[in-house]
C-alpha cells in the first residue's frame, strides 16, 4: 500500500483557505438541491440485511425527499420499493419497520401489493380486466448489497456501484484486498446506536475527515491512537491506518483488551484503526476485532439521523461477551463529535460567517469535499 501524502503542497498552499458559505448549511433551498442531485442520485446505504431476516420483513427509510419501502421476497432476495401507492398516492407503510403476513396492503383502499411489488387483489378488481397489474405494481427502487448492507439507489439511470462505492474504499486504502480480511458482510451486529443530530449533514461530514479537533475534544480517542493527539488526519494517508499506543490493549474505552481478532486481517493492520468516507453519507470504521459503521439519514437542513453498527464476530456476539468497553469508546467519540456539530450549526447563518469559515493546513484535504458538493450544486 502506498502512504503517499495526498494533502495539499504546504510551500506552494496558503496556511488558510476558505470553506463552504455559511449558507450553504442554512439555506432550503440549497438542501433541497442535495435531495434531488445527491441522496436520489448516488449509491445509498439503507439497511442493514440482516435486519430482513424471513419474507415481508421490511424497512422504511427516507432518502431525499422519498419515502422507500425495503423488503425480502419469498425467495430470500430484497427488493425495494416507493413507499406509495399506486392508487391515490397513499404511503402504504407507517411504521419504520414491521413484518408483513402476506403482502402490503394499502389502508386507504386496500389496493393489495406481494413482495415482488406485484397488483395481487384490489376491491372490484375483477371488473376492472384492462388494469395490467404489473405495470400498476410498485415502482422498483435499484438494490445492491455490499459489506452486509443494502444500497439503493433512486436514479433511473444509477451511477457505478463498483467507481463509487468499492471506489471510495480503494482510494483510501490502496486496495479493495485490505478490507476483504475483515469480512464485514459476515459480521454480527453487537450494538446499534441511533443519534438524532440537529446539524447539518455536511457538518458532520467534515468533522470526520479531520482531526484538528482531536486533542480537543476527543481525550480517550487520543489516549487509544495517540497520533491523533497532534491534529494527524489518517485520511491524509492513503492506507494508512493510525496506530494504537504502545500500552494500549485494544480499541476500548480504557485501553483494556479488546474482543476476539477477526482472523482474515494482515498482521499489518493489526493494532491499527481505519477510516474510510463513502459519499455521500456513510462512514466506515475497520479495528482488529470489530468494525464501525456510520449511515448518515440527512432529513432537514439541520436534521441528520445517524445510525451506528457495531459488528463483531458471530462467535463473540452469541458468547454473550460483553462488550460495553468497546461500544463505548466510539460512542463517546459520537457525542462528542455530534454536539460539536450542533454547536456549529447555529453559527451558520450569522452574517459573520457569510462567506464561510478557514481550513487550517491538517484541514485542507476538506476541500475537495467542498469542491465536490459544490459541483453537484451547480
Amino acid at each position: 500500500m502506498s502512504t503517499e501524502i495526498t494533502a495539499p503542497d504546504s510551500i506552494n498552499t496558503p496556511s488558510l483557505i476558505p470553506t463552504l458559505p455559511g449558507s450553504t448549511y442554512v439555506d432550503e433551498t440549497v438542501f433541497r438541491v442535495e435531495q434531488e442531485r445527491i441522496f436520489e442520485q448516488m449509491w445509498f446505504c439503507a439497511v442493514w440485511a440482516a435486519d430482513l431476516d424471513k419474507p415481508g420483513a421490511y424497512k422504511t427509510v427516507q432518502i431525499g425527499r422519498e419515502s422507500i419501502l425495503v423488503s425480502r421476497t419469498r425467495k430470500g432476495q430484497i427488493r425495494a420499493f416507493y413507499n406509495v401507492c399506486r392508487h391515490r398516492g397513499v404511503k402504504l407503510c407507517m411504521e419504520e419497520s414491521g413484518q408483513a403476513a402476506r403482502s402490503f396492503q394499502c389502508p386507504y383502499h386496500a389496493w393489495t401489493y406481494d413482495f415482488e411489488g406485484k397488483l395481487i387483489a384490489a376491491p372490484n378488481l375483477t371488473k376492472m380486466p384492462d388494469i395490467d397489474r404489473t405495470e400498476y405494481g410498485l415502482v422498483n427502487v435499484h438494490v445492491r448489497e455490499y459489506l452486509g448492507y443494502v444500497w439503493l439507489c433512486l436514479a433511473d439511470e444509477p451511477p457505478s456501484f463498483e467507481e463509487d462505492v468499492m471506489g471510495a474504499i480503494e482510494e483510501r486504502l490502496g486496495d479493495l484486498r485490505a478490507i476483504e480480511g475483515y469480512d464485514v458482510a459476515n459480521l454480527s451486529l453487537g450494538r446499534r446506536i441511533t443519534y438524532d443530530v440537529k446539524a447539518n449533514w455536511k457538518l458532520i461530514i467534515e468533522n470526520f475527515m479531520e482531526c484538528y479537533h482531536c486533542a480537543t475534544i476527543h481525550p480517550e480517542l487520543t489516549e487509544v491512537l495517540p497520533e491523533f493527539a497532534d491534529g494527524l488526519a489518517a485520511q491524509f494517508f492513503v492506507g494508512h491506518g493510525a496506530e494504537f499506543g504502545g500500552d494500549v490493549q485494544g480499541f476500548t474505552v480504557d485501553g483494556s483488551e479488546g474482543l476476539e481478532r477477526i482472523p482474515g486481517i494482515d498482521e499489518d493492520q493489526d493494532r491499527r484503526y481505519y477510516a474510510i468516507t463513502i459519499k455521500p453519507t456513510v462512514f466506515v470504521n475497520l479495528v482488529p476485532d470489530h468494525v464501525i459503521i456510520h449511515r448518515m439519514f440527512p432529513l432537514a437542513v439541520d436534521r441528520t439521523v445517524v445510525e451506528c453498527d457495531w459488528l463483531y464476530l458471530p462467535s463473540v456476539v452469541e458468547s454473550g461477551k460483553d462488550l460495553s468497553a468497546s461500544v463505548e469508546l466510539f460512542h463517546r467519540v459520537n457525542q462528542q463529535d455530534f454536539d460539536a456539530c450542533e454547536r456549529c450549526q447555529p453559527a451558520m447563518g450569522s452574517k459573520v460567517y457569510a462567506k464561510g469559515g478557514v481550513l487550517v493546513p491538517s484541514e485542507h484535504h476538506i476541500s475537495v469535499f467542498h469542491d465536490w458538493v459544490s459541483s453537484k450544486l451547480l
